[in-house]
C-alpha cells in the first residue's frame, strides 16, 4: 500500500482472536479484539481526531486561524493533532499534569502546545481549563469530546460497520472501557441497530463511578469517569465491569508475554472483562472487545513491569 496521506492509514484496523477455554471460558467461544493500537498515531482516537476535525470544517466551525482547544488524557489529542497537520491548524491541549509522559512528548512532536491541570482534579478539572482558555482566545474551537455528539457519531460511522463487517456470524456481546464513553456508545449504538440482542458491556477501573463506588485516582489509564457519560443518556449499558488495577495490568502484560499484543491498560482491562463475559455466555458465543491504544506510551510507568497473578 502506498500513501501520501496520513489520515489513509486511519481505521480498517486487523481483529485478533483468542479462545474462551484459553482464559476458563465457554468451549467453542471466542473472543475477538478490535487492535486499534495499530492505528497511525497509537490509538482508537485518530479515528475521532480526523472525524472532528473535519466535520467542524465542513461545518465553517474551523478556519486556518483557528485554534483547537481540547482537554484530554493525550489519545484524543495526539489524533486531533494528526488531523490538524493537513490544515496547519493551532492546537492546544490541557492535559493533567502527571498523566503519560510519552503521550505528551507525541503530541508536542506533531506540534501541538500543551497547558497542564492539577492531576488531583481528574479530566474535570481540565475541562473546566479548557473551557476557561476558550473563552479567553478569539476564532478558538472547543471540540470537547466529553459533550460533543459528534464523538459517538465517529464511531457509528466507522468502527461499528467494520465490526459488523468482518466478524463472522452473530455477535453476543461488546466490550468497551468508557472514559468520554463516545468509544462505547457510538459502536454500541450500531450493533444494537443490526441485532437488538446484543449485550453491551462498559469497562472501568476502581476509582470510577459507574458501578456506584467513590471516585479515586486510578493507574489505569485512558478510561473511568467522574461523572456518568452525557452519551450514555440514549444507550445503557446492559451491565459494568469494575476492573482493579493488579487485574488490568495482569492482563495487559499477559498480552504482551503470550501474544506479543503491546497494548494499554486500557486494553488490559477490556480483555479482562471479555473473559468474565465469557464465563457466563453459553457455548460457542462470541465476544467483540477494543484494544484502543499501544502499550509504548506507557514505559516510563512500567506497564511492563513482573508478570505476577492478579
Amino acid at each position: 500500500m502506498i500513501v501520501s496521506d496520513i489520515k489513509e492509514l486511519i481505521g480498517k484496523t486487523p481483529i485478533f482472536q483468542f479462545l474462551a477455554t484459553d482464559y476458563g471460558g465457554e468451549s467453542q467461544s471466542r473472543i475477538y479484539a478490535k487492535l486499534e493500537y495499530l492505528n497511525p498515531g497509537g490509538s482508537i482516537k485518530d479515528r475521532l481526531g480526523s472525524y472532528l476535525i473535519s466535520e467542524a470544517v465542513a461545518a465553517g466551525r474551523i478556519t486556518k486561524d483557528t485554534t483547537v482547544i481540547e482537554p484530554t488524557a493525550g489519545n484524543t489529542g495526539i489524533g486531533l493533532a494528526l488531523a490538524g497537520l493537513a490544515y496547519g491548524l493551532d492546537m492546544l491541549f490541557v492535559i493533567p499534569d502527571t498523566f503519560s509522559q510519552e503521550k505528551q512528548q507525541l503530541i508536542k512532536a506533531l506540534g501541538a502546545r500543551i497547558i497542564h491541570s492539577p492531576s488531583q482534579e481528574g479530566m474535570q478539572g481540565a475541562i473546566r481549563k479548557a473551557k476557561f482558555l476558550a473563552d479567553q482566545l478569539p476564532n478558538s474551537f472547543l471540540s470537547l469530546q466529553f459533550e460533543n455528539e459528534q464523538n459517538p457519531a465517529a464511531y457509528y460511522r466507522t468502527l461499528g460497520p467494520e465490526i459488523v463487517q468482518e466478524i463472522p456470524g452473530k455477535i453476543d456481546s461488546f466490550i468497551a472501557g468508557v472514559g468520554s464513553g463516545g468509544t462505547f456508545a457510538g459502536t454500541g449504538a450500531y450493533l444494537k441497530s443490526i441485532d437488538s440482542t446484543i449485550r453491551l458491556i462498559a469497562v472501568e477501573p476502581e476509582g470510577s463511578i459507574l458501578n456506584g463506588g467513590p471516585a479515586h485516582e486510578h493507574a489505569i489509564e485512558g478510561i473511568g469517569v467522574e461523572e456518568r457519560p452525557l452519551f450514555f443518556k440514549n444507550l445503557m449499558p446492559d451491565s459494568i465491569e469494575t476492573i482493579s488495577d493488579p487485574e488490568g495490568f495482569y492482563y495487559t502484560r499477559l498480552l504482551a508475554a503470550r501474544h506479543g499484543l503491546l497494548v494499554g491498560s486500557s486494553s488490559g482491562a477490556a480483555f479482562a472483562a471479555a473473559i468474565r463475559e465469557s464465563k457466563r455466555l453459553p457455548k460457542g458465543s462470541t465476544i467483540v472487545t477494543i484494544f484502543p491504544d499501544s502499550g509504548d506510551r506507557y514505559l516510563s510507568k512500567n506497564i511492563y513491569g513482573q508478570l505476577e497473578e492478579a
